[in-house]
């Protein structure tokens, strides 16, 4: 009976692992220094974006209300305001970012 349970664990430790692997969020890219107050595309927004990313703030990604750190600072450069959607991993709130393109 125990090494029923056990293999029964590890078997639900494995699928949860594979679960956890790449995901997709579909979101506005802001700056660290804003956040959330730029949650929609715009114009404006990518003005402020990219004026704050020059004077030291990074790149975030904003996705339901949610600010994501993300890695890989240099893919965001020309979606700075825009809708984009990130494939990445999910550590904490930072995103290990595998790809970004514009959001459709």
């Amino acid at each position: 009976m125990r090494k029923r349970l056990l293999l029964m664990a590890a078997v639900l430790l494995t699928a949860t692992m594979s679960w956890a692997g790449t995901m997709s969020w579909t979101g506005t890219v802001s700056d660290s220094h804003c956040g959330a107050k730029h949650a929609q595309a715009s114009d404006a927004a990518a003005g402020c974006v990219s004026g704050c990313v020059q004077g030291g703030a990074k790149y975030v990604l904003v996705s339901d209300g949610k600010v994501y750190d993300v890695d890989a600072q240099d893919k965001f450069a020309a979606f700075a305001g825009k809708s984009v959607k990130v494939t990445g991993k999910l550590k904490g709130k930072s995103i290990a970012v595998a790809s970004v393109e514009a959001a459709r």
